[in-house]
């Protein structure tokens, strides 16, 4: 069984700066995928000097355990804040890619150019094809970050 990995503030720092380097900074805004990549995308946000931060709401973990049948897409930002724009999309981990995948369909229907980025990329357990554009680092076990609640 994989291991599980306690990361602490300044660890995800350090993966955050490594995310801004490979990334670069030829955004117009970042959207952060509710509610891991919500901290993520600001600690981002900062290190690339982006000011304009759009939120997903999605849902893809039922609470009880599993997964629902595909993401659970709620709030999703109006079309013409993201037409014609280069969206950072960040989340905290691509363990099945399918919450991603999803939200970059969205964004693509609304006439965005998205580029995923994440802080840990699971591809053992990836069940979409492709990979994020952008990862900082990859990882088999659970991860648990320092924003979360018990850690």
């Amino acid at each position: 069984m994989p291991d599980t990995i306690v990361l602490s503030w300044e660890a995800l720092d350090g993966l955050v700066a490594r995310l801004a380097e490979e990334t670069g900074r030829d955004f117009d805004l970042v959207l952060a995928i509710t509610r891991g990549g919500l901290v993520p995308a600001g600690m981002l946000a900062y290190r690339l000097n982006l000011r304009e931060i759009l939120v997903v709401g999605v849902e893809f973990y039922r609470p009880e355990g599993g997964t629902h049948e595909r993401p659970r897409i709620g709030h999703f930002p109006a079309d013409e804040l993201l037409a014609g724009r280069r969206v950072l999309v960040v989340d905290e981990v691509w363990e099945t890619g399918e919450t991603m995948t999803e939200v970059l369909a969205r964004l693509r229907a609304a006439g965005a150019t998205p580029v995923s980025a994440v802080i840990h990329y699971k591809p053992g357990r990836s069940r979409v094809a492709g990979a994020p554009d952008h990862h900082a680092a990859v990882v088999d076990g659970w991860v648990t970050y320092p924003y979360k609640a018990g850690a």
